[in-house]
């Protein structure tokens, strides 16, 4: 099991790239007065999922310097 100082970490991680990973989702915000379905939240959530992915990503590629996109020479 992970120890304190690795969740917090992790939850760090977390909170600091959600606004880049809520933007590569590129979900919109529910109407005022509505509510999504069980399916709608489950398929939004899924959606979260792979954009929190492809931000580490990202970021670990910025950072580390790592991977070549197509434009780069």
């Amino acid at each position: 099991m992970a120890d304190q100082s690795d969740i917090q970490r992790r939850y760090r991680e977390f909170l600091d790239l959600m606004p880049l990973t809520l933007a590569l989702a590129g979900l919109p915000p529910s109407d005022p007065g509505k509510y999504y379905t069980a399916e709608q939240i489950e398929s939004r959530a899924y959606t979260i999922r792979h954009a929190w992915k492809m931000s580490r990503q990202v970021v670990r590629e910025c950072v580390t310097g790592g991977g070549n996109s197509a434009g780069e020479s």
